[in-house]
């Protein structure tokens, strides 16, 4: 399961059905486009010591990175050319993340229900 930005800020405050239902996940991953969304997120926060302590202490150890390669492009095109033929376009970061989420075949937990646009990917909410 691939965590999304709201996912990882929801997690950082723990909410109780978010836990819940990553409990269940085989496996558990973030894409390096989620942790820099979210980095910028808590630059504006008077919490960010607290927040960039839990997340290189409590988070980052236990999650696996997606980074974007040659094969995420690939997806990345796809993706856009589908969501632009039908006319519902998404977040061009949120594109990235879902072509990670298609390229490892990976559900994504999200509140954003614009990735339900995207085709053959699943998204699980909490």
């Amino acid at each position: 399961m691939i965590l999304d930005t709201n996912a990882v800020s929801a997690l950082a405050q723990k909410n109780r059905n978010l836990i819940q239902r990553l409990s269940e996940a085989r496996r558990l991953a973030v894409t390096v486009i989620s942790l820099g969304e979210y980095t910028y997120g808590t630059r504006q926060s008077r919490l960010r010591p607290e927040l960039d302590s839990w997340l290189r202490e409590r988070f980052l150890p236990y999650v696996e990175i997606l980074f974007p390669d040659l094969s995420t492009v690939k997806h990345y095109a796809d993706i856009r050319t589908e969501l632009k033929a039908a006319g519902t376009p998404i977040p061009a970061n949120d594109i990235w993340i879902a072509a990670l989420t298609r390229q490892y075949d990976l559900p994504i937990i999200s509140l954003d229900r614009h990735f339900d646009q995207v085709k053959s990917l699943i998204r699980i909410v909490w």
